[in-house]
């Protein structure tokens, strides 16, 4: 009871008693890195900036929405990558024609 007082929260566990796994949070990280790549990968070559940009802009706020509901360290590690690699993609094939065909 001095925890719950004291405004800390208490992790939330299963009927065995193991800590719950956070598994949105989890699929949202790996998302966001692998969009990411993507959009970092189609963004750099020339003849695949629209796909590039359109993953950059779909893999930027999938990866801050991931980093604020993010519940450890790791997964807050894949988003910051995601998100660097997503601005980084849309940057690149923004450059290189953005969203003209």
């Amino acid at each position: 009871m001095p925890e719950q007082a004291a405004g800390t929260s208490r992790q939330a566990i299963d009927r065995e008693g193991r800590p719950e796994p956070h598994r949105l949070q989890d699929w949202l990280a790996v998302a966001s890195i692998t969009i990411g790549i993507g959009a970092l990968i189609m963004g750099w070559v020339e003849a695949t900036h629209l796909p590039g940009a359109i993953a950059g802009l779909i893999g930027l706020p999938l990866a801050l929405y991931s980093q604020m509901i993010s519940a450890t360290t790791n997964e807050r590690w894949l988003n910051i990558v995601g998100m660097v690699a997503s601005f980084l993609g849309l940057s690149f094939a923004l450059n290189n024609g953005g969203f003209s065909l």
